[in-house]
């Protein structure tokens, strides 16, 4: 289980025309706590960026599901509804959740939550699709040791 930090890493950027812009990006890391997503967002960084960046801001992402797709280059916040039956009052329960998708525009990532949850027994609803800000995503992959 991912437990996701948007870490915003704020640097000046070189544009296409030779100036230099000062931007902030958000990226996500899968961390244990804050200070280690600190640490993985500035070693993941590190190679990409010349010069100084700094770690401007970091704050917990809850996602209950991940969905990666090598062909997609943005990233999308999925946000569903998972409906059940309370048998003591018989009323609807509804549980609103986030899943992170990544696809190459709005229609794949759709088409990606309806394959997933196709796979599951839940009944849901899918309340909306938002493209995020995210521009890369580190999950945590262990080391092997040879």
């Amino acid at each position: 289980m991912y437990n996701w930090f948007e870490c915003k890493i704020k640097y000046d950027k070189m544009l296409d025309t030779g100036m230099q812009k000062s931007v902030t990006e958000p990226y996500l890391v899968d961390a244990l706590s804050f200070t280690e997503a600190e640490e993985r967002i500035v070693h993941e960084m590190q190679p990409f960026i010349s010069g100084d960046f700094t770690v401007s801001d970091i704050r917990r992402k809850k996602f209950v599901e991940t969905f990666f797709s090598e062909s997609g280059d943005r990233y999308y916040n999925a946000r569903l509804a998972f409906v059940t039956l309370d048998e003591n009052s018989g009323s609807e329960k509804r549980t609103n959740v986030n899943m992170l998708v990544q696809a190459s525009d709005i229609h794949e990532a759709l088409e990606i939550i309806k394959t997933e949850m196709k796979k599951t027994m839940t009944d849901h609803e899918i309340i909306g699709i938002t493209e995020t800000g995210i521009i890369d995503v580190f999950p945590y992959a262990e080391k092997v040791n040879n």
